[in-house]
């Protein structure tokens, strides 16, 4: 069951930073940094790329822009780490906790949790570290994309490490809120296998059906003329960044290598059923499965619509 934090939201006290640094500016950062202006005296970017810099002042989404991660953090009193989970996990483990002021807190949305909450539990004391994982984003990316509502009303998961004090956690609560999402307290074990199962399977899963197609259109290439929404629907996944799911898959790998197993199963089952012609069998193993699905499509509606409201 969901837990959130906190009660109430509206008993949560609210979020104020001198100086924010959000760490990448890609969809996620660019939202964020959209989402945080009224919260923020300054806010500061740091990015390699100068385009992405150029681009964030012109817009006037942050007030400074620069590629000097040491500087720019050693002035916060905030810090969100909105990169892939590889470069978190090498910015905690070798750079940026020598250069942060102690009761800095710092978050990242990285997609995987347990590794990075390892890296931040042996942090220097005083820095204020929780993992997060916004389950929020879109099908397109880059800062052109950034919405700053791309958090509300969608959970965002928070993951306590070793250097999770209770300011820390009253501190990203009211981050949380000020972007108007929802927190969820989580683990970061468990977390890694939920979204091993509704996320990084899925994406495998959509993979393998483009892989299976495309090699059937070897054969017969007017598979591709014919192929429609459910194909298009299926196969959405598969047109995620590869750098991006690399690096959440190479971070998450037992969890999905036991959902893989687990899905073999289940394929095998069904494809012994359709070569057996057990019609009766195969209809009494799909009921429970649209039930399923069924169930917890009203389930998210529900939730939407009653997020919404707020």
């Amino acid at each position: 069951m969901r837990k959130q934090w906190g009660g109430r939201r509206n008993h949560i006290m609210g979020f104020s930073s001198r100086q924010t640094v959000i760490v990448g500016l890609g969809l996620m950062g660019g939202s964020l940094a959209l989402a945080l202006r009224p919260y923020v005296e300054v806010l500061v970017a740091v990015d390699p790329d100068p385009v992405s810099r150029e681009a964030a002042l012109a817009r006037r989404m942050v007030d400074e822009a620069t590629d000097d991660l040491r500087a720019a953090v050693q002035a916060a009193d905030t810090v969100i780490l909105c990169a892939p989970v590889r470069v978190i996990l090498s910015l905690v483990r070798d750079k940026i906790g020598s250069w942060m002021r102690s009761n800095t807190l710092l978050i990242d949305i990285g997609s995987t949790k347990q590794d990075i909450c390892e890296a931040m539990g042996k942090l220097p004391i005083g820095i204020q570290a929780v993992g997060g994982h916004p389950m929020t984003g879109k099908e397109v990316s880059g800062l052109d994309a950034a919405d700053p509502f791309l958090y509300a009303n969608r959970p965002w998961v928070l993951c306590p490490t070793r250097r999770t004090t209770p300011a820390a956690r009253g501190r990203a609560l009211a981050l949380l809120e000020s972007v108007g999402a929802l927190p969820v307290e989580m683990e970061a074990v468990r977390h890694d296998k939920v979204v091993a199962a509704i996320s990084h399977l899925p994406y495998l899963l959509s993979a393998s059906l483009v892989a299976t197609v495309r090699r059937f259109s070897e054969n017969d290439p007017g598979v591709w003329d014919l192929a429609a929404g459910g194909f298009r629907d299926t196969s959405r996944l598969a047109g995620q960044d590869i750098k991006m799911m690399s690096d959440i898959l190479s971070t998450n790998t037992q969890a999905v290598a036991t959902l893989l197993a687990m899905f073999r199963v289940q394929l095998a089952l069904l494809e012994t059923m359709l070569i057996s012609h057990d019609e009766t069998q195969l209809v009494d193993a799909l009921t429970p499965i649209r039930q399923a699905r069924t169930d917890w499509f009203t389930h998210y509606e529900r939730r939407t619509n009653s997020n919404g409201k707020h």
